[in-house]
């Protein structure tokens, strides 16, 4: 396990995990929970983080982003690590109903037609607000290349994006933070 991979996991279990009675987006019941921007948003974790998601972005990839609020964080500092590195992402969001004043639309940011985008989520369990913004960037006009999380903690979200076509990847696992998978 490189340090930044051991670092980011041992801060997960320390600021993100908590235990408990908790009720998940699905409306199932689950005895943890992982709030997973309290690492990705630490200044002592962030770059971490941003190294970790960067080392698993195909070459072509132009831009990372997802659904707001859940995949800012990790597309932020992201697109700004890649830059200092001489690797141009361009970040974006997509909100979660369109916006009726201005420009219109979802997708507020750098995303341009024709990119090629990673779609990014703090933590997943279904994969529900993966697959909603890898739909809405593709009806936008840009092809998604990867589905990548942070944590999953279902273990079925590959098989759902598969299905689509689009691989799946996440940087820790229900498993690597010493949990079963909460599948669908």
């Amino acid at each position: 396990m490189s340090d930044a991979r051991t670092r980011v996991r041992a801060h997960l279990l320390e600021h993100s995990v908590r235990h408990g009675n908790f009720v998940l987006k699905s409306g199932r019941t689950s005895s943890w929970f992982i709030d997973s921007k309290r690492t990705i948003c630490a200044s002592e974790s962030m770059l971490d983080v941003a190294s970790l998601v960067l080392a698993r972005i195909p070459a072509g990839a132009t831009a990372i982003g997802g659904l707001t609020m859940g995949a800012d964080g990790v597309s932020f500092i992201t697109a700004g690590v890649a830059a200092r590195e001489g690797r141009m992402l361009r970040a974006f969001s997509v909100r979660k109903e369109a916006k009726d004043h201005g420009g219109g639309g979802r997708i507020a940011g750098a995303l341009e037609v024709g990119d090629r985008v990673v779609i990014t989520e703090d933590t997943v369990t279904r994969g529900t607000s993966l697959t909603e913004a890898a739909r809405v960037v593709v009806e936008f006009g840009a092809t998604v290349v990867l589905l990548l999380a942070v944590v999953d903690r279902g273990g079925t979200v590959a098989t759902m994006a598969a299905q689509e076509g689009w691989p799946f990847e996440a940087l820790f696992s229900a498993p690597d933070l010493g949990f079963s998978f909460e599948g669908a």
